[in-house]
Order: structure tokens, then sequence, then C-alpha cells
């Protein structure tokens, strides 16, 4: 694979790597799709400012139209900067800078905000000309599910990469296999992870409406009314899951990862649509007959990622 090969440049120094004068902590995956990265950045950014430091936050901007390194306020538009950064600056607090190039964006933002001590770098893991002073590696249920590279199946880089990852955390997943702890690598071949492993679960059961944040309601407030789910996110199927965890009973309406919506496939019949904070900057854009109620989710990371993170940083130990 390309990346295999650009990877193995870079190891051998035939491609130059540029270090900024601030660590930079790396959150990505070796497969396509969501794993929750973006409510790992936002609790990983929380928890570090909560400890002293002060971090910035760099990201591709997934299908932005801007090719240029922009800055993103709580007032962006989302189909300039993309959704998931501008999720990002208005639940994290920190300053968010997106272009293509991440060592541009990320020199962009220190220089707009020198205060930042630490960069978080938003799905970077392969965007190797950044250097990186701490990889973490995500996976959800999903595991590296057929475990072929792309295009046959979802794999970025080989199962293998992980042995260079400094942390790899597990989102929702309960059940792992023994030898690698990585769901879907049973086979034989599958290398033995010794990484440190995290655990980290979503929480949120209280929705927020889109044209009022300050209303909010539960889950069984809206137990018998006609709902519809709307989800455009790597994987639609975590967000229904959970409703139904909840109680509620709704119809489906799964769209691509990032999908830009129009007011005519969502001229739904019913009570309500629920759907994903990460969906709702965009359908916010929109004028819906329906209401919309959000459900915002914080992610609950065990054992402490941001020690660990610290730690690293500063050359000690994780206990």
């Amino acid at each position: 694979m390309l990346v295999v090969l650009r990877r193995a440049l870079y190891r051998l120094g035939l491609l130059g790597r540029e270090r900024l004068p601030v660590p930079v902590v790396v959150i990505g995956n070796i497969t396509v799709g969501g794993t929750g990265k973006t409510p790992l950045v936002i609790y990983l950014a929380s928890a570090l400012r909560a400890l002293g430091r002060c971090p910035g936050i760099v990201s591709r901007g997934y299908r932005g139209d801007d090719t240029q390194v922009v800055e993103v306020t709580v007032g962006s538009d989302p189909g300039t900067v993309g959704d998931e950064p501008l999720l990002l600056a208005r639940r994290s607090g920190c300053p968010v800078f997106v272009g293509r190039d991440r060592v541009a964006a990320a020199r962009a933002l220190l220089a707009g905000h020198p205060e930042c001590d630490v960069i978080l770098a938003d799905d970077g893991l392969q965007h190797y000309r950044l250097a990186r002073d701490v990889e973490i590696a995500m996976f959800d249920q999903r595991g590296v599910m057929n475990g072929w590279p792309l295009p046959a199946g979802p794999l970025r880089e080989p199962v293998s990469r992980l042995a260079h990852v400094d942390a790899v955390v597990l989102n929702g997943t309960a059940v792992t296999c023994p030898r690698s702890g990585i769901p879907g690598t049973q086979s034989a071949s599958a290398p033995t992870l010794d990484r440190p492993v995290f655990a980290m679960r979503l929480l949120g059961e209280s929705f927020y409406r889109l044209d009022d944040h300050g209303t909010t309601c539960s889950a069984a407030d809206l137990a018998g009314k006609k709902l519809h789910a709307v989800a455009g996110i790597g994987a639609p199927q975590r967000f229904f899951d959970r409703l139904s965890a909840m109680g509620l009973s709704f119809a489906e309406h799964a769209f691509a990862d990032h999908h830009s919506f129009c007011e005519a496939e969502l001229a739904l019949t019913g009570d309500a649509i629920l759907t994903t904070e990460k969906d709702a900057v965009k359908l916010a854009q929109l004028r819906l007959a329906l209401p919309v109620w959000v459900l915002p989710v914080t992610a609950e990371v065990s054992p402490d990622l941001a020690a660990f993170v610290l730690e690293k940083l500063n050359g000690q130990p994780f206990a």
C-alpha cells in the first residue's frame, strides 16, 4: 500500500518530518470510517486543560470547501470548514485550525494562539510529515472488519502498524480478541498487542432542541411519539443502537459520513427528528417542519488517558 511505503520513507529519513516547537498528540485510526475520534479529541482537550495544559486542535476539515488554512470559530460555515472541526470548536473551547497541510495549520494556530503548549492532531495518524510525540489509535466495535487493505477492506494500514503507536482506545467494545486485544483480529497471523489499551464509552441521556439549546428533554419525554432518527456519521447504527437502548422507537434514516443534507430529503411526517451533534451543525442551516432534538455525548475513558499522555510528554512512566 502507498501509505505503508510513505511511512517507510519517513522512518528512513528519506522524506523529512517537520517538528513543531510544542509537542504533538495524534489521534487517528488504521481503518476508514468513524470510530469516535471527535468525542475523544474533545475529552482529551478538556482533560489536558484540567491538568494545566493549553491545547490547540488541528484537523484536515473533511469535505470543507476551503483548501487553505482556516481558523474555525463557533460561527463558521460547516460547508467551508467541515462538520467535525466546527463541532470541535464549539465543544472543546480550544483554538481549532483546519487545512489539508496539518503542519501549516499547526504553525498558523501557534502564531495566532502562542499560549497553546500542545497540539492535538485529529485524524492525523497517516499525516507523517507532522512529527509527533504521542500516537493514539482508535477502534470501535467493528474492529478491523474483514482485515483487508483498501479498496478490498477498511484498512488504511496493516494491523502491524499498532506495534508503533503509544496507545489504543477501544470505543464501546466489550469483547476483544484475547491475543491481539482488537476485535476482528482473531487470525493466527494477528500481532500480539503490547500497547496500553484504554476503554472509551459515550455518555449522554438528555436531548436539547436544535433551535433552542436551553430547552432539553429526556427519552421518557419522547416515548410514544412518531420519531425519525437521522445520522450522517461513520457508523450510523451506533447512534440508532444508542437510541434503542434508551427505550425509543423510531424510523432510521442513515446517510453517508459527512452527508450534506437538503430540506427535501428531511421533509418527514411525525413528531420529531433525533440526530447527532455532528449532524446538527448542518441541520441548523435548514428550515425543517419537524422539531429537531440533538443528543450530545461525552467520552469517558478508563484508565486515565490524559494522565498517560501527560506523562509521555513529560518523559515519565505511566503507573
